[in-house]
């Protein structure tokens, strides 16, 4: 990536182990998870549908045919805090693990989109899509995969906004085309390439894009069982009881004058980290603090809304 390194943020290749441990300590998305999975196993090597369909239906099924040409994109839509990105930023690891193949993870920052100039968006977001081809291409060896690629568009909506916006500028419709063209030619070259698009607003993202989604996964805030999960994990060794963190689920969910409750990262980014330090240096965490913590915390409010 020397040559165009302002397109991309710095690069990971998994295994990882501190991915791991952010990609386990995902609660609540396991069936995400999982079908996530499946979609990049299968992207990677499509024999494994060819066998599974001849070991448990005698043959190779029609249905096998349509994974050929299937699209590498995947949209992770949601609220903000939802996990969107910290997927984004891990599943490769698993992928990497049961493969037993390198898989890279390669960011493209919101520097693709330029400073305006005519044909300058175009021209960048072509050169990061021609090199993430050609490091793909090292990757195949005859009809075998050696390896694999993640490549993770943030904050999706910036570069790929809807045309049909009349305000929309010439220079940003160019540039979703040339996105399109770019998702477009890894699915005709069958490399060994996932793209995924996150976004806080699915509505803002253009059709022909969306249409393009082998999969578009939709992300929430926790439910009140989500939230003792995440709680639970996240106090161990303090010997709270079920109770006690049932309680604190309670706190941290919707109210009479508030209809959202708190999300993944305001729990694990916010209130825990908070309650330590709270206690930090002098004395212990203890649940009588952390309710009153978790009764103030104020949830990150959805996206575009500005209800309290």
């Amino acid at each position: 990536m020397s040559d165009l390194p302002e397109l991309f943020e710095a690069t990971r290749d998994f295994p990882d182990p501190a991915a791991a441990d952010r990609y386990g300590r995902l609660v609540g998305l396991d069936a995400v998870k999982e079908i996530l999975h499946k979609e990049a196993l299968v992207r990677l090597n499509l024999k494994l549908l060819k066998e599974w369909s001849r070991k448990h239906h005698g043959q190779e099924i029609a249905a096998v045919g349509y994974f050929q040409d299937r699209p590498p994109l995947f949209v992770f839509a949601g609220d903000v805090g939802t996990g969107k990105t910290q997927l984004a930023e891990t599943f490769g690891d698993r992928l990497a693990v049961d493969t037993a193949l390198p898989i890279a993870l390669r960011k493209l920052t919101l520097n693709a989109r330029g400073s305006g100039k005519v044909g300058e968006m175009t021209t960048l977001i072509s050169s990061a899509f021609v090199q993430v081809e050609r490091e793909a291409r090292t990757m195949i060896k005859s009809e075998k995969r050696t390896g694999g690629i993640v490549l993770l568009i943030d904050e999706a909506d910036a570069l790929a906004q809807s045309r049909e916006l009349e305000q929309m500028h010439h220079e940003d419709r160019a540039g979703v085309n040339a996105l399109i063209r770019g998702v477009d030619h890894i699915a005709q070259e069958q490399l060994p390439v996932l793209v995924v698009a996150c976004t806080n607003r699915l509505e803002a993202l253009d059709p022909a894009l969306l249409r393009r989604a082998a999969h578009t996964f939709t992300f929430t805030r926790p439910k009140k069982e989500q939230r003792k999960t995440v709680l639970q994990d996240a106090l161990a060794g303090l010997a709270l009881s079920s109770k006690q963190i049932e309680q604190l689920a309670v706190a941290t969910g919707e109210t009479d004058g508030r209809k959202y409750g708190a999300t993944y990262s305001d729990l694990t980014q916010r209130l825990v980290p908070l309650a330590v330090l709270d206690a930090f240096p002098s004395h212990p965490l203890e649940f009588a603090r952390l309710m009153e913590l978790a009764q103030e915390l104020i949830p990150t409010a959805p996206f575009g809304s500005s209800a309290g």
